[in-house]
């Protein structure tokens, strides 16, 4: 329950605490007084979306704290959650702490969301609309619906993404079998060249070597000459220097260490007088080898050129290939595949099908429970006549004729299931079932609504619930059933409700005062816990009104005596 309210620089309000209790706590003022602001900053420090023009007029930024108390609460039920503060700045940055942490706007309303439920003055209204009413029905029976529903998603997921895949493919048919042919002409033209990784680049090579043929072959020789061949060699040079070397190596360590670095030179310059050897060996000067390797070269670079890319090279030309080879045998095989991709959209549909007939079954049954709920509702709020309905527009269960399952299309179905449904209201006697926008007045709105709620409240958890002007459009008895019925629903809760009639501020085992008041500079906002007999000529003003007298004070008691328990 919320224990505690501090609201700081919002709206005309200055300063204002408020503790507040267990049970129903009502709040009454004149009109204009701010009642509704209340409601709003505790809206705000709930996750609402945060409005700037709230900011008190001569300040930078506006502060709602809000302690929260679970002693009481079973601990599935608790958020573990102790303090909520909003900030609100005029320069329209907002900050969100949970216990002194800042979260972001999504996670402070995701957490705060099992804290309170607030029903504003217009919150009605969402019984008007038939998009709201499955979200009724399923938070009616939310345990095993919601399982149900999670399902139902899974599967609409599943077969959209069938269908996608199915549809795609069909698009593709008639121009995939148009490429057919020139598919086939590329990787033909590919595999018929028969590149190999590498060969591009080793053909310009030796296409360069070949160009130079003799001049390479001039250079190899003369280098072989001067190291193994000349008198003296280079070999034969340095090998009488290691000999020399060899010979007084023992004598120290520095005559070893040069022994052994010429030694080194010794043999790297053997190994490589036999390499450039078989180099002269394998060195070819035809012309027809020059001509065959340009040749080959020319249709390498064609290909390249072709499928390669810009700066690409034979490896993306394979890979080009391999591509197209796997795109033909698609086509070549897309009947195979159009009838793979049918199997999985039908399997996709069934489930999804089948998914949304359950979740379909036990919003019926939800339905019911909730129609029997509200009607006992109803008639404890002196609503003695009227008969609440949920319509199911469409519904494909079974065909109690045959006992089989009508034939569904999967094109009707959504994310959400395959129902549309709307409530439906006979407010009178004899009055045939209209949808609630058609049948209700504002004041059997009012009392639909609390009916609603009172209906739902044990089973969304939710420790307190804020009501703002739940009363609009009822007054005498019917006013006082209403106050009767918020205090029996405070056995369980906590009830915040704002009101302007004395019969339900009668029934308040707490009540709360809003003044406006004014002094030379500026207007600000006040609130008070009324005592016994502040709560007596509090009645009596929304009795009475501007003047209080003997008799209305008396009648005030007397409201109040009857409206306790």
């Amino acid at each position: 329950m919320i224990s505690h309210i501090h609201i700081k620089d919002f709206a005309i309000i200055k300063t204002v605490d408020v503790e507040l209790h267990p049970g129903l706590n009502a709040i009454t003022g004149e009109t204009g007084a701010g009642k509704s602001i209340i409601i709003e900053a505790v809206s705000m420090a709930l996750g609402s979306r945060a409005d700037t023009a709230m900011v008190r007029s001569g300040s930078d930024k506006a502060l709602i704290q809000i302690v929260v108390d679970e002693t009481n609460l079973p601990p599935e039920d608790r958020t573990g959650i102790e303090l909520l503060t909003r900030e609100i700045s005029k320069t329209g940055k907002t900050v969100c702490r949970i216990d002194g942490e800042i979260v972001t706007l999504s996670r402070f309303a995701e957490e705060t969301k099992r804290i309170a439920d607030i029903h504003g003055q217009y919150d009605h209204q969402s019984l008007l609309d038939p998009e709201n009413h499955v979200k009724l029905v399923d938070l009616f029976r939310a345990s095993y619906i919601l399982p149900a529903k999670a399902r139902v998603s899974e599967c609409w997921t599943a077969y959209r993404t069938a269908l996608r895949n199915f549809e795609k493919l069909s698009a593709e048919e008639s121009s995939s079998k148009r490429e057919l042919d020139f598919l086939r002409f590329e990787v033909s033209e590919i595999n018929a060249a028969a590149p190999e990784p590498g060969e591009y680049e080793d053909l310009s090579e030796s296409i360069r070597i070949m160009q130079n043929g003799e001049k390479v072959h001039d250079c190899l020789s003369h280098a072989f000459g001067a190291l193994s061949e000349d008198n003296p060699s280079a070999l034969e040079s340095i090998g009488h220097a290691r000999a020399m070397l060899l010979d007084i190596s023992g004598l120290s360590d520095e005559y070893a260490g040069i022994e052994a670095r010429i030694s080194e030179c010794y043999f790297e310059l053997e190994e490589l007088s036999v390499e450039i050897s078989r180099m002269l060996d394998r060195l070819e000067y035809s012309e027809q080898s020059l001509n065959d390797a340009i040749a080959r070269f020319d249709l390498l670079d064609r290909l390249v050129t072709k499928y390669g890319g810009k700066n690409g090279g034979i490896e993306d030309v394979l890979q080009y290939r391999d591509s197209a080879q796997e795109r033909l045998a698609n086509i070549e095989n897309f009947d195979a595949v159009k009838a793979q991709l049918s199997d999985a959209l039908q399997k996709a549909a069934w489930e999804l099908t089948q998914e949304s007939l359950i979740l379909s079954r036990f919003r019926r049954k939800s339905a019911e429970e909730l129609e029997k709920s509200v009607d006992e509702q109803l008639r404890a709020l002196n609503f003695s006549d009227a008969k609440f309905c949920v319509n199911f527009a469409k519904w494909y269960g079974d065909d109690s004729a045959n006992n089989e399952e009508r034939s569904v299309d999967p094109a009707d179905f959504s994310e959400n299931g395959i129902d549309r449904m709307e409530f439906l209201l006979s407010a009178n006697k004899g009055q045939p079932l209209l949808p609630v926008a058609k049948a209700a007045s504002g004041g059997e709105l009012s009392r639909l609504m609390l009916a609603m709620k009172s209906a739902t409240g044990d089973i969304d958890g939710i420790p307190t619930m804020i009501f703002d002007e739940i009363d609009a459009g009822i007054s005498g008895v019917t006013a006082s059933i209403v106050g009767e019925k918020l205090l029996e629903m405070a056995d369980k809760r906590q009830i915040i409700c704002i009101t302007h009639l004395p019969q339900i501020a009668a029934c308040a085992e707490y009540h709360f005062v809003i003044q406006k008041s004014s002094d030379d500079e500026t207007t600000y906002t006040t609130i008070l816990e009324l005592d016994g007999e502040e709560k007596v000529r509090e009645i009596a003003r929304l009795l009475g009104g501007k003047n209080v007298t003997e008799t209305t004070l008396t009648n005030a008691r007397e409201l109040i005596n009857l409206s306790q328990r």
